[in-house]
């Protein structure tokens, strides 16, 4: 069966996090890396409390932590204001397979997590940054479970296509 364009997995690449001048350009917060790859990837489906919209050729630079947007249509700093807080999405087939080893946040989402000796741990609800190391948040229940992302010493092996994660941890943690 084709996959249908609107039932494809969204991905989260990024924020708008204010306005830059009168011009209508946006500061933006990406969560892309390097950050300025955000621009790489498009159409974006802009997500606020207003809607949703499809916009395509945005471009922009990096300006001191954070990035300066241009988009098609928004001239002005008043349509640059009703972007503020708007989340900016992509198609998944808009991202590059990622290299081996390596993992879209957004792929390990929902995934089960499994120990070694088979005892299940719940779902990756969602992923950390910390700096040293990217952490899986797995939750069973009301019970949360926080295992650093690290392959080899606690992550033993990823099933995309199986559904499953599988950690060397003790269940009682």
């Amino acid at each position: 069966m084709a996959s249908n364009e609107s039932d494809e997995k969204l991905v989260l690449l990024g924020r708008v996090v204010g306005v830059h001048g009168v011009r209508g350009e946006l500061k933006l917060e990406s969560y892309t890396e390097p950050r300025t790859q955000i621009f790489r990837y498009q159409p974006w489906l802009m997500r606020s409390a207003a809607g949703e919209k499809t916009i395509e050729g945005c471009r922009g630079r990096a300006q001191g932590k954070g990035l300066v947007a241009e988009l098609p249509g928004v001239a002005d700093r008043d349509a640059a204001v009703a972007l503020h807080g708007a989340e900016i999405w992509v198609r998944r087939s808009a991202l590059p397979t990622p290299k081996p080893g390596e993992y879209y946040w957004s792929d390990l989402e929902g995934l089960e997590v499994v120990t070694v000796e088979g005892v299940s741990l719940g779902r990756v609800s969602h992923l950390i940054a910390t700096g040293a190391n990217d952490v899986l948040i797995v939750r069973e229940g009301e019970r949360e479970r926080l295992i650093p992302f690290l392959v080899g010493p606690f992550v033993t092996s990823v099933d995309l296509e199986g559904g499953r994660l599988t950690v060397d941890w003790d269940p009682e943690f």
